[in-house]
């Protein structure tokens, strides 16, 4: 029999069925919340795979487009292909705070699906994915130390908002994802406006107490519909093993590590390795992989050790030191903008190009298709790392980073009627050592500042870490990514010099209090503003123009009904003007043209052209026009392109004229004025008005008695 759970949340019921669909997998749930059902699935496979040492987890989301009514636009009217950006970032959101729940040990196959059945058009499923993916955890037999659950906190007028609509977080100043366990927080992910550290802290513990109601509903799903939890074979004891490892190379491993470069520091622990196992012989003997793993373990708690005892880092910087940072722009002379920025052993190339409207990301989603003005992709070469690889196309983690580091910079982007270019940057990561996201979105705000594109402020960003036992802590700023693997929590802030614009939190342990949490972001900013001084010694500012190959657009605001008129039929017109000029131009709704070249001679010439054809009629204003239709009642004169205006047979000449003929034939040229248009946008023109009168008036007895006038020559 189906079973239902609510529970509220931000004034709307959030709603768990079980029962009713997919009940072959090992746990299954529907979610609801308000028009948004979401199907997740969990499944562990029977066997384990071998000869692993990772946790095997896929999560996939996928959204259907019947959940929004709508049919897919690919060719084959179906979804096909790899996962949009938008899924493969939710499949991260749902992945990040499960794998560390699950218990160490665990190598079967285990695998999330959460699929979207029907969509809401104003409140994202992305948490509804999260929420149904614990529970369906929870009521698993699949090991698993939850329950988690997710809420997404806005702040909109000053105040805390949970689970905004898509219209309310337009009008928010913080866009917030939180995750957390009943033990604290485990997950957060963040978009702001510059806001304070403070207000971070105060929307991360309201997102806690939201939580709680959640999870407690996902704890007494478990309790009374969860199934008995699959035992997992007892883990052999390497105790004995592990301390024989410690005793014989404790110290030479701490030497190893402590040494200030990458490479070095690899190659003596790569050494000390092969010494230790020489050292323990035929006691690891077909037993090398797991005694690897032991001195991996042996190597975080001496390093952990050190850092704690003795306030050092394994570089030798104290805890809040930044690494040596230099920074460069305009590497690349053919590119609209460039910079190199270094931190340490980690290099990021930032390659910024700028766009015509026209060059918009089109993107389907649930709520219809969208368009993007600005892109920032990563890309992470195994060069960077010293590796060889096969190079596909990007993985989850380049999609992450780069949506990371694009939140961070679209805060201070200008609007589209400051600058209507379309702005895609680069950022190839050169070499890797840590903080590799945030070397990114330094890199892409000098890049900009090089365009000449007028952002608000520069933005930098520092990944900070945290090594918490009992009660020593250490919070480390700029990591390593040797500092990153033995840590309690990956933290990366980024923001300008007033506040924060984007934030990311991976946590891997409990007991994470509200000081501790403090200080790591007052931390954070002071490295911060550090990187931003070092930044503004390479630039200070936006250039004042664009670079010598960046196109040049000019916006024109026409009369909408004048569209029609500058496109042409089928195109004709506006295909002229292009081949005539060498331009791109793209023409919206509202009127606005813009106009693109490198050659501001051409762009002249296209707007010319344009102001030819969309100009209007001006009373009393004198044209030059070709008659174009003749009437008894008189001739239709064009003097714009497209517009015409009429010229009454008494407007021809100051005598009477009895047919139009007699003075006009079509195709002449004529000159006329504009005597009057009017609400309908009729033209009156006048030809008599600009010729001078030289016939003779007729007298009384003439027009009694209706006599002709002769014909004089005008």
């Amino acid at each position: 029999m189906p079973k239902i759970y609510s529970v509220e949340i931000g004034g709307r019921d959030l709603y768990f069925e079980t029962g009713h669909l997919a009940q072959q997998a090992s746990g299954s749930v529907l979610v609801r919340y308000g028009e948004n059902a979401v199907l997740v699935t969990a499944v562990m496979s029977d066997t384990v795979r071998e000869g692993i040492d990772f946790l095997p987890l896929t999560v996939d989301y996928m959204e259907r487009a019947y959940a929004a009514g709508r049919v897919p636009g690919s060719f084959f009217r179906r979804e096909i292909g790899r996962p949009s950006e938008k899924e493969t970032l939710t499949s991260r959101l749902i992945d990040r705070p499960m794998r560390p729940l699950f218990p160490k040990g665990v190598v079967n196959e285990i695998q999330i699906i959460a699929t979207v059945l029907s969509g809401d058009m104003e409140l994202d499923p992305d948490v509804v994915a999260v929420n149904g993916a614990a529970a369906a955890l929870a009521i698993s037999d699949i090991p698993f130390n939850g329950p988690v659950a997710a809420v997404r906190v806005g702040k909109i007028d000053g105040q805390l908002v949970v689970n905004p609509t898509n219209s309310q977080l337009k009008d928010s100043t913080l866009n917030l994802t939180v995750a957390g366990a009943p033990q604290g927080l485990v997950m957060v992910e963040a978009g702001a406006q510059e806001v304070q550290e403070e207000e971070v802290l105060e929307a991360l513990f309201f997102a806690q107490e939201q939580l709680k109601p959640i999870l407690e509903l996902i704890q007494r799903m478990a309790q009374e519909i969860g199934r008995p939890t699959r035992e997992l074979p007892e883990p052999p004891d390497y105790s004995e093993l592990r301390q024989k490892i410690e005793d014989l190379g404790r110290d030479t491993i701490l030497a190893a590590m402590i040494q200030p470069e990458k490479e070095a520091r690899h190659q003596a622990m790569d050494r000390v390795k092969q010494d230790i196992l020489a050292a323990l012989g035929p006691e690891v003997e077909g037993r090398e992989k797991e005694a690897k793993g032991l001195i991996s373990e042996v190597k975080k708690k001496v390093v952990r050790n050190m850092m704690l005892t003795e306030q050092r880092r394994i570089d030798g910087r104290g805890f809040s030191d930044v690494r040596t940072i230099t920074g460069e722009v305009g590497l690349l002379t053919r590119t609209h903008g460039s910079a190199v920025f270094t931190r340490g052993e980690t290099q990021a190339l930032a390659v910024t190009t700028l766009g015509t409207p026209s060059d918009e990301q089109k993107i389907e989603t649930l709520i219809g298709e969208t368009f993007k003005a600005f892109m920032l992709h990563y890309n992470f070469p195994p060069y960077s790392v010293g590796e060889t690889r096969m190079i596909r196309g990007p993985g989850r983690r380049e999609i992450g980073h780069g949506a990371l580091a694009e939140r961070a910079i679209a805060q201070v982007l200008p609007s589209a009627e400051e600058f209507p270019y379309t702005i895609r940057i680069v950022s190839e990561i050169l070499s890797s050592n840590g903080s590799s996201s945030m070397a990114t979105i330094c890199g892409a705000s000098m890049a900009l500042m090089d365009a000449g594109v007028p952002i608000k402020a520069a933005v930098a960003g520092v990944a900070m870490g945290l090594i918490k036992e009992d009660d020593r802590v250490a919070v480390l700023s700029d990591i390593l990514g040797d500092e990153d693997s033995i840590g309690d929590m990956d933290f990366k802030v980024a923001g300008t010099s007033q506040g924060i614009t984007a934030l990311q939190m991976d946590i891997k342990m409990t007991g994470l209090t509200r000081e501790i949490m403090g200080q790591a972001l007052t931390q954070a900013r002071e490295s911060r503003l550090h990187i931003l001084g070092k930044m503004a010694e390479t630039i200070a500012e936006p250039s004042a123009t664009l670079k010598e190959h960046a196109p040049k657009i000019i916006v024109l605001k026409i009369n909408p009904d004048k569209i029609r008129d500058v496109i042409g039929p089928g195109g004709k017109m506006i295909k002229k003007i292009v081949a005539a000029t060498g331009v791109k131009m793209d023409v919206e709704d509202d009127g606005s043209i813009h106009i693109s070249s490198s050659d501001q001679t051409a762009a002249d010439e296209a707007i010319r052209m344009i102001n030819e054809i969309t100009a209007e009629a001006e009373i009393g204003a004198t044209y030059r026009g070709v008659v174009k239709k003749l009437m008894d009642f008189g001739a239709f004169v064009e003097i714009l392109p497209g517009t015409d205006g009429l010229v009454h047979i008494s407007e021809l000449a100051h005598r009477r004229v009895k047919t139009v003929d007699e003075i006009l034939k079509e195709g002449d040229v004529v000159m006329v004025k504009v005597l009057d248009v009017d609400r309908q946008g009729k033209i009156r023109l006048s030809r008599k008005a600009l010729i001078a009168n030289d016939n003779p008036q007729p007298d009384e007895s003439d027009r009694r008695g209706g006599r002709e006038q002769k014909k004089r020559p005008e």
